[in-house]
C-alpha cells in the first residue's frame, strides 16, 4: 500500500498504488506508469478485478476507479524526488481493508477480497474531497 499526502488532508491517506491517466495513455501502461513513480516495482497487469465511480460533491469531479490485479517484481522503494508519497508499506490480505479510510475505494475492494462476484461499484458522492499539488 502507499501512504500519499494530498493539501487538503492533514494526515497521509493510505490507498492501493496507481494514479490519474495522461492524455492518450492506455489504462495498463498508466498503471505500470503509477507503480514505477510511485513504488519502483515493475508489474505485469493480470486481469480487470473491478470498477468504481463517484463524484466529489465538492467539485462535482467525476472518478472512475479501476482495479486491476497485478505481478510485480523487486521490492518496493519510495520516490525520493516526491513529496507526495510519504509511505510504502506491503499489508496482509486481510489487514488492507482496514487501512483505507475512503470508503469508495474500501467497500469495492473489500466486496472483492469476500469473493463477491459484482465487478461494478458507484457512488453518488465519493464522501472525500482530494485536493491534487499539480493539475496532471
Amino acid at each position: 500500500m502507499v501512504a500519499s499526502r494530498y493539501p487538503n488532508h492533514p494526515q497521509p491517506l493510505w490507498n492501493l498504488p496507481g494514479g490519474r491517466q495522461r492524455a492518450g495513455e492506455l489504462l495498463d501502461d498508466a498503471l505500470a506508469r503509477e507503480f514505477r513513480e510511485e513504488t519502483a516495482l515493475e508489474i505485469t497487469v493480470e486481469r480487470l478485478l473491478y470498477v468504481s465511480e463517484s463524484y466529489d460533491g465538492t467539485t462535482g469531479t467525476h472518478f472512475l476507479n479501476v482495479t486491476f490485479a497485478v505481478s510485480a517484481e523487486g521490492e518496493p522503494q519510495a520516490p525520493s524526488d516526491d513529496a507526495h508519497v510519504v509511505g510504502l508499506e506491503w499489508v496482509e490480505r486481510d489487514r488492507v481493508v482496514e487501512r483505507l479510510p475512503v470508503a469508495v475505494v474500501r467497500e469495492p475492494l473489500a466486496t472483492y477480497l469476500r469473493g463477491d462476484p459484482r465487478r461494478y461499484f458507484g457512488f453518488d458522492d465519493a464522501g472525500i474531497s482530494i485536493e491534487f499539488a499539480d493539475p496532471s
